[in-house]
């Protein structure tokens, strides 16, 4: 669509320019809380894996166990139930890990060996561990998702829109004070052909 290079196109242009340097910083300044949420939440994630990482080096002896038993304690910690609701974090629905609650295989009291109370501990932390860090890389590739886009809509405002309007206000500026000009200089002129006709005829 063509610019119209008049007073009213000029209003217009500068009062939209005026609503996209308010709105800009407001966007901004989600964007920014949106990156520290997302770099909260990866944090988090590079912690719960190591937490997992250390504990399974630490107790792999113990881990090994399950497979030398004369036991089965195939399946020994199973989860039972969880809770995972949302929250609301600027716009985006981010899950949280509520409640968890396993069930532990029944085995003889009598012949189970006796690290077996101390693993099922430590299959629940595992099990707990790995449910939080998947729920960490759902909420990283959420707000990765958010931070992808508003950065998009800050670039279209920061780099489009706003030196877009400020072109065309320059522009229409330019053209209006050439038009000005043009008319002072036609109005003289026309003066000046005035005032000649006049001396001529009072001459005659």
């Amino acid at each position: 669509m063509a610019l119209a290079l008049n007073k009213t196109s000029l209003k217009q242009r500068r009062d939209q320019l005026a609503m996209f340097e308010r709105f800009l910083p407001s966007l901004d300044l989600k964007r920014q809380q949106l990156i520290a949420d997302l770099q909260r939440s990866k944090r988090i994630q590079s912690e719960t894996e190591n937490e997992i990482e250390t504990l399974l080096d630490s107790q792999r002896g113990l881990f090994s166990l399950l497979g030398a038993s004369e036991q089965d304690l195939s399946d020994l910690v199973t989860i039972e139930d969880r809770t995972v609701t949302e929250e609301n974090v600027l716009g985006v629905r981010l899950p949280l890990l509520g409640e968890v609650r396993f069930r532990v295989k029944k085995y003889s009291m009598l012949a189970k060996p006796f690290w077996v109370d101390f693993l099922v501990e430590l299959l629940q932390e595992l099990a707990l561990l790995k449910l939080r860090l998947q729920n960490e890389r759902t909420r990283v590739g959420r707000l990765n998702d958010a931070v992808r886009r508003i950065t998009q809509r800050v670039n279209l405002f920061d780099k489009v829109l706003i030196p877009q309007a400020e072109k065309d206000i320059h522009r229409i500026k330019i053209h209006l004070a050439d038009t000005e000009r043009a008319a002072v200089v036609r109005s003289k002129i026309a003066k000046s052909k005035q005032s000649r006709g006049e001396l001529t005829t009072r001459t005659v």
